[in-house]
């Protein structure tokens, strides 16, 4: 099978909102960006249903309509996309060089990609339980009733029972800005103490709109597509007694992964594995690659955040370009 070869001014590796609106921007710009999919195209919105807290949608709008939407505008710019999977890069000189094969699963790389600049949007994925009724619509209730993320969806469950499932600080915080809309909040940890921080899970213990649930586990979340949640199936570990619960809402808050395992050892990351970003930029600590969205944001993980940050680091990479462009006939030769 021959390689095919590819070299580009802008490569972004990632299409959810931070990657489509680095995109946007580069193309503008007349870099003739290209833009890898990866294993998920579209990111997490694709996997949630209405949309009601990005900006211009005044009723609302479907996650994967918005990517969609996200998508066309890139293309109509001139941007390139194609859906490979990197396997390895090279960061140690200019212009980079990203190895990629049809899948995960294949062995052969069929691609080779030569960056002179690199935006990694590669995102971070939820942690899940792993139980029946968790997976996304249509196999399951993720994203009709099952969420990870409270600030996206909390307004959806107005007046209704909600649960949260976790134990740490991300728990704490998603049941009390749940608060604001659920009539009851059940907190459901596995241990009898709680991980997060003393002032949190205080706050957490004396609110009077949350129940805790301690030493129990979640073993399924029960419903249909047309009503959603209805209950979740939990178990006693120390009774060892199964029992279902009404709900109408499940919050998964068990932490975030961010997708940056490729990067390890090559760019500086925290302890959980976000890319760390210079200042107020997107730069990395490699001249050259810039990080935007989930992949460096621990902290809002919102997709307008994300776009705002896509867009700081294709006008970064931009800059970068005029400053230190690389020859044609380097290129070619690399």
């Amino acid at each position: 099978m021959s390689q095919i070869e590819i070299n580009k001014k802008v490569v972004i590796l990632g299409s959810g909102p931070a990657g489509l609106t680095a995109a946007i921007y580069a193309s503008r710009a007349q870099l003739d960006p290209l833009v890898i999919d990866g294993p998920q195209p579209g990111g997490q919105l694709t996997i949630t249903t209405d949309v009601e807290n990005y900006p211009g949608f005044k009723n609302g709008i479907m996650g994967p309509v918005l990517m969609d939407e996200f998508r066309e505008q890139a293309l109509r710019f001139g941007t390139e996309i194609i859906n490979v999977w990197i396997e390895k890069v090279d960061l140690s000189q200019r212009p980079f060089i990203l190895y990629g094969k049809e899948s995960q699963d294949a062995e052969a790389i069929t691609t080779i990609i030569r960056a002179e600049t690199l935006i990694i949007s590669t995102g971070a994925s939820a942690k899940w339980l792993g139980v029946p009724g968790e997976e996304p619509v249509p196999l399951g209730l993720g994203g009709n009733g099952v969420s990870a993320c409270a600030t996206c969806d909390g307004f959806f469950f107005r007046g209704k029972p909600i649960v949260v499932v976790g134990g740490g600080d991300t728990a704490m915080e998603e049941a009390l800005f749940l608060t604001k809309f659920a009539s009851e909040v059940t907190v459901v940890h596995r241990r009898d103490e709680f991980r997060a921080s003393k002032i949190m899970a205080d706050r957490v213990k004396s609110h009077e709109k949350i129940k805790i649930l301690w030493n129990t586990e979640v073993k399924q979340i029960n419903g249909t597509k047309e009503s959603g949640v209805e209950s979740i199936t939990l178990i006693d570990t120390q009774a060892n007694e199964t029992f279902d619960y009404p709900t109408q809402g499940v919050f998964i808050a068990i932490g975030h992964k961010p997708n940056t395992d490729l990067f390890k050892g090559i760019l500086d990351m925290d302890d959980v594995g976000y890319l760390i970003t210079e200042g107020k930029t997107m730069k990395t600590n490699v001249p050259g690659v810039f990080a935007c969205g989930d992949a460096q944001d621990s902290y809002y993980r919102q997709a307008i955040t994300a776009a705002g940050t896509g867009c700081m680091a294709a006008i970064d990479a931009e800059r970068f370009l005029a400053e230190h462009p690389i020859l044609a006939e380097t290129t070619i030769a690399a």
